[in-house]
């Protein structure tokens, strides 16, 4: 096994959807092949935007993509997929992360495998570079985010590093990543209400809904991600509330939700707030799968928090 790095572009004219397969051409078939069941981190390129190192995933398996003669998919294992909650720029101190993009002064080398869309990544490398995307503290940081200097305890500094790996597969720490990431991609708005709540200390009420659940094969993709109110967090997962094929409307259960209550809850205009990043999007099949999977099919025993 091997982990590389990808080069993806959000506009990319390739199938990728990094949290789902990864489009590539035969050239690098062999290097990829070679990371099945290994981890890769995700990069755009200069041309492409600012972002830099972004994204870490793992691949599952490569198949040739149908119907396109010389091009592959390499598939993305479901629950892998996580973005970094900073991304990680292409340089640090004027030197590049990478020591095979690094000629010996330590300035960046010019063309050749900088421009490469799949490079073979050291494991120090990948190491540092999830590091500082993904912070080994970032539950701690989450927790105490809105606390008032001096009102909690702080703890010894930890005496190891939790290992790379164990950090990006533990459930804990990957909800807090997603939550940080979704309700920043929605500027801490509920995307059904448009209302930005925050309790007397500053903490923001909106909470992180996966559109398709984790237990479902659902990503911890902002694109699987919408900022919501309590109330319509628990209505959407229980199939109450969906958004239609528009990527826009706000589909409600009208013969299980009183029209007052939806007066009350849901934006005038009955439509999504989307975030303002278009990378940050809900992705139609995510909301597909939750229309055709979840909407008006969820029934709970739970009383309604409106009764």
């Amino acid at each position: 096994m091997a982990k590389l790095v990808l080069l993806h572009k959000a506009d990319s004219i390739y199938e990728d959807e990094p949290d789902r397969v990864y489009d590539f051409p035969k050239n690098y078939l062999k290097a990829i092949e070679a990371a099945v069941g290994d981890w890769v981190v995700y990069y755009e390129p200069v041309k492409a935007g600012p972002r830099g190192y972004f994204a870490v995933a793992k691949i599952s398996q490569v198949i040739p993509k149908p119907g396109t003669e010389g091009r592959f998919l390499a598939l993305i294992a479901p629950g892998t997929f996580l973005q970094f909650d900073s991304e990680v720029p292409r340089l640090l101190n004027g030197r590049p992360l990478e020591a095979a993009l690094t000629e010996p002064d330590g300035t960046p080398k010019r063309g050749g495998l900088v421009q490469s869309a799949v490079r073979v990544l050291p494991e120090q490398e990948f190491a540092r570079i999830v590091s500082l995307g993904l912070p080994e503290n970032l539950i701690d940081m989450e927790a105490t985010r809105y606390d008032p200097p001096g009102d909690h305890i702080l703890e010894p500094a930890a005496t190891f590093e939790r290992p790379v790996l164990e950090r990006l597969t533990r459930r804990p720490y990957r909800d807090v990543a997603f939550r940080r990431k979704v309700r920043a991609a929605y500027d801490y708005r509920c995307a059904m209400s448009g209302l930005r709540l925050r309790n007397g200390g500053g903490r923001p009420e909106v909470q992180a809904a996966h559109i398709r659940p984790v237990e479902h094969q659902g990503s911890d993709s902002v694109r699987n991600g919408l900022a919501l109110s309590g109330t319509l967090h628990w209505m959407f997962d229980r199939g109450l509330m969906s958004v239609a094929d528009d990527c826009q409307t706000i589909l409600v259960s009208r013969n299980k939700v009183p029209g007052e209550v939806v007066d009350r809850l849901l934006s005038p205009t009955g439509k999504l707030l989307t975030p303002e990043d278009p990378r940050n999007m809900p992705h139609p099949e995510n909301l597909r799968w939750h229309r055709e999977n979840v909407f008006g099919n969820v029934q709970s025993d739970e009383p309604a928090p409106w009764e």
